[in-house]
């Protein structure tokens, strides 16, 4: 998976990038890159407006959102951001020229550190009930013939009893997401001060895919998982396992409602009073709809980790301007 994605000729270092092959959030409409620079700018609020605000885009792709969340900031905030773009592949030549990018996180910075879609690509094994009721590692060749190998033991065995339990029955599966929650906690130890927020497909412990989640993508289809660079190969997030101490995790659905993103119908009298107006409006209504919709991109997992003298409890609430209902605290998940 690592080669298959990352390496020499792997699928993200393709000329057309990410968004040549598969729609994400940031791809259907400007709607969201204006929300996480309305969370940008109430996060450099709550911090007290310090000299210089980082924004890290982790996984950023052709840098696409961050270009966009720079233009969508207000100008006093937009002077004070250093935005970085972090991805392996090359950087595109036409990015504005603010963006830095890296293949890192910049370490010790204050400010938001944004991953859309990142967590689900961080390589990771798969395990698979043997018929003798034994978890067991999922093997794979450059076509994608799969085998079982070896027993899973060790760190990665603590994970899937903790995390994402088996029965003995033959054929379920598992994705053991300890790779990504370590790669999570290294992302947001960069961060001095502030918010680290991992946006993906999630899933928590009271409702794991019996057969997992993994799957391939090509110029806009599902396909086989193979891996031989021609394809994304992803597989969804354990988030409640990614987070930590007064982490929150909610539905993009609720972070985006927090965040001004509605899918309400204009008026209809603006329609006779503006017409032009009227259609901007039904217009931004649909991408809304889009970025909201149930059992679509609504339904990701935001997860919200506050790092050192970030916003916690009530002021991470009201960063979003979301109820307390639509909050979840998965800090002590593993006790129930």
């Amino acid at each position: 998976m690592e080669a298959a994605l990352y390496g020499p000729g792997g699928f993200y270092r393709r000329p057309e990038g990410p968004a040549g092959h598969f729609r994400t959030s940031v791809h259907a409409s400007p709607l969201y890159a204006g929300a996480v620079a309305r969370l940008l700018t109430r996060l450099d609020a709550a911090l007290g407006h310090p000299d210089e605000v980082a924004f890290v885009d982790m996984g950023a792709g052709r840098g696409e959102l961050t270009a966009a969340v720079l233009a969508a900031l207000p100008p006093d905030v937009a002077a004070r951001v250093r935005a970085y773009a972090v991805e392996l592949a090359e950087r595109p030549a036409d990015l504005d020229g603010r963006v830095e990018w890296r293949t890192a996180p910049p370490a010790g910075v204050t400010g938001l550190l944004f991953a859309n879609e990142w967590l689900d690509n961080v390589p990771l094994d798969i395990a698979e009930v043997a018929a003798d009721g034994t978890p067991r590692r999922v093997l794979v060749s450059d076509d994608g013939t799969e085998s079982l190998g070896g027993p899973v033991e060790g760190p990665d065995a603590d994970w899937l009893a903790r995390w994402w339990p088996l029965d003995a029955e033959p054929g379920l599966r598992a994705e053991i997401g300890r790779p990504r929650d370590e790669a999570w906690a290294a992302a947001v130890a960069t961060l001095t001060r502030g918010l680290a927020v991992a946006v993906d497909y999630a899933h928590t412990r009271d409702a794991r895919p019996p057969f997992g989640t993994l799957t391939g993508f090509r110029e806009g289809r599902e396909t086989a998982p193979v891996p031989d660079g021609s394809c994304d190969i992803t597989a969804h997030v354990a988030l409640d396992a990614c987070a930590s101490e007064g982490a929150a995790l909610l539905t993009q659905r609720a972070a985006l409602g927090g965040l001004g993103v509605s899918g309400a119908r204009p008026p209809l009298a603006l329609a006779s009073e503006d017409p032009a107006a009227y259609v901007r409006a039904l217009t931004r209504a649909g991408e809304a709809a889009e970025l909201t919709a149930p059992s679509g991109l609504g339904d990701f997992g935001w997860l919200l980790q506050p790092v050192g003298a970030g916003p916690t409890g009530a002021a991470l609430d009201a960063l979003l301007a979301a109820p307390d209902a639509l909050l979840v605290d998965v800090a002590h998940h593993e006790e129930q």
